[in-house]
């Protein structure tokens, strides 16, 4: 047989089995970013689960604050009902996040609230799940960026092109509106104004010093 014939089967096949790993990988990438996203989702769903009994619980103490109310409750509606693409649901988040503010600041304008365990409970369910949010969007978002950036590149780019591996949505959402962990943090701890300070008891004088010890005072004149 001829070397070139050869070294063309070996070539094609690891043109072939690089193509075959390649393929695999982007079906497994695309299984990571679809469990991904379902984490994402399960923390959407209880967050929105919780607001129904936040707004019963402020509205017990703030009853005229109705525009705040229904505000809160048609975006938490249509955030719930946003259940197509990533983009699409960053978009509803959006909204339902600056309502939910217009909540919690509510809130600070009641000191009885504040104290309330069913809300200091609500609340406190409500920041762990923020921060469960933020971590699953940003392994989502992660899996998703490294996805996208082998779609686009060569040669793995081939492979996507004949597999049909589409470029992937990232879920991401106004960082004006969502905060640092997903919603504004409502401190209900006391105020921090300073405590005065006690004044301190004036020093004593410094004793004179002792029977001859240094030198003595001079005379006065004549």
């Amino acid at each position: 047989m001829e070397i070139w014939l050869i070294v063309l089967l070996v070539l094609i096949a690891v043109i072939v089995i690089g193509g075959i790993g390649s393929y695999n990988r982007f079906v497994s990438q695309r299984n990571l970013i679809k469990d991904s996203w379902a984490n994402i989702d399960t923390e959407l769903r209880r967050r929105y689960d919780l607001i129904p009994n936040l707004v019963s619980t402020v509205q017990g103490y703030a009853t005229h604050e109705r525009e705040v109310f229904e505000n809160v409750t048609k975006a938490r509606a249509m955030a719930t009902a946003a259940t197509g693409s990533p983009a699409a649901q960053a978009a509803a988040e959006g909204p339902f996040v600056a309502a939910l503010r217009q909540l919690l600041a509510v809130a600070e304008n009641y000191p009885q609230l504040k104290a309330n365990e069913n809300f200091l409970a609500l609340q406190g369910e409500l920041s762990n799940t923020e921060d469960r949010l933020q971590t699953a969007r940003r392994f989502y978002n992660g899996n998703v960026r490294e996805y996208n950036r082998r779609v686009q590149s060569f040669p793995s780019m081939i492979v996507a092109n004949f597999g049909h591996f589409e470029l992937e949505e990232f879920f991401e959402v106004d960082e004006s509106l969502r905060g640092e962990a997903g919603v504004p943090k409502v401190d209900f701890s006391s105020s921090s104004t300073p405590a005065p300070v006690a004044p301190q008891a004036p020093q004593a004088p410094p004793a004179p010093p002792a029977d001859g010890g240094g030198d003595a005072p001079p005379p006065p004149p004549d």
